[in-house]
């Protein structure tokens, strides 16, 4: 007996559906665009400060040269003494710095855990004060500096960075002291910790993220600032890199050297970019501290 099976007819199988997603579209294309945006006047700078003066001057204008010099950052060295004001920066920036972490960061605890009779006028002084613009302090610490004689004196500068970033420095502390568990002061104090001893050696080393985002925040003022640093010192050999830059000047009355001025841009930016990728993993976990709790 002969069996014949016919053929089982296969389903077609349905065409795959394409997820289309506005979305997916855009939202690429604008995070480009606003990194070309960010980054669009870094990058002329950066290019101006390796064009020769042909290009810089030509017209229309090259945006992107084929002709690359290193002269204008030769000349940042043999016409000025360039390396003074890196060093004149960093040297105020880094004391202003360590001045406001180490009176900021007792003083954040203090607000934090002791809490201390009339804290919250404290508190709300020092709001105030971070809220108040700096500029609208310089006549008031000109008549300082004049009377104390501290004209052409590190101290001209480094006194007033610290003065004005040390309430941003409690502030940001304090923050951070409040989310640490209170159980680790206890279990300090059953050991036989005293404060100091407790904030030093515990708490202390818990916080290196926030200290060095505050850190830097306070560095890049004090690296960047230019009213205190254009009154305050006026001797040559004394001027940081903000006030050097703006005082670069050319062969003549008429003439401005955009190729040197981009030079020191770039030579004054490139060391706060190099701290913010070194202490980055730190900025991050500074940043985001406290965000999530459980």
């Amino acid at each position: 007996m002969t069996v014949i099976t016919e053929p089982i007819a296969s389903t077609p199988t349905p065409p795959r559906k394409i997820n289309f997603s506005i979305k997916s579209i855009l939202l690429p294309i604008v995070v480009v665009l606003v990194v070309v945006f960010c980054l669009a006047p870094v990058l002329w700078q950066v290019l101006t400060s390796f064009k020769v003066n042909e290009d810089i001057s030509a017209l229309p204008t090259v945006y992107f040269p084929t002709r690359f010099t290193l002269n204008h950052y030769i000349e940042l060295f043999v016409r000025r003494p360039f390396w003074r004001y890196i060093l004149n920066s960093a040297f105020v920036s880094i004391t202003s710095t360590a001045v406001s972490l180490a009176l900021g960061a007792p003083a954040a605890y203090a607000l934090a855990r002791l809490r201390p009779w009339g804290d919250k006028a404290i508190l709300a002084g020092i709001l105030i004060i971070t809220l108040f613009p700096g500029i609208l302090l310089f006549l008031g610490l000109l008549e300082i500096i004049q009377t104390l004689r501290l004209a052409n004196n590190y101290l001209a500068l480094i006194i007033p960075y610290t003065a004005i970033n040390l309430p941003l420095t409690i502030l940001v502390l304090r923050s951070f002291f409040e989310q640490l568990p209170k159980d680790l002061e206890d279990a300090a104090k059953v050991d036989g910790y005293n404060t100091w001893q407790m904030f030093t050696q515990i708490l202390l080393p818990m916080t290196v993220p926030a200290l060095v985002t505050t850190g830097i925040l306070t560095f890049i003022f004090a690296w960047n600032e230019f009213i205190f640093a254009l009154t305050f010192i006026t001797r040559e050999e004394m001027k940081t890199i903000p006030v050097a830059a703006a005082q670069l000047g050319g062969t003549s009355v008429f003439e401005i050297p955009y190729g040197p001025i981009a030079a020191a841009t770039v030579l004054g930016t490139l060391p706060l970019v190099l701290l913010v990728l070194f202490f980055q993993r730190k900025i991050v976990q500074g940043l985001t501290a406290g965000a999530v709790k459980g």
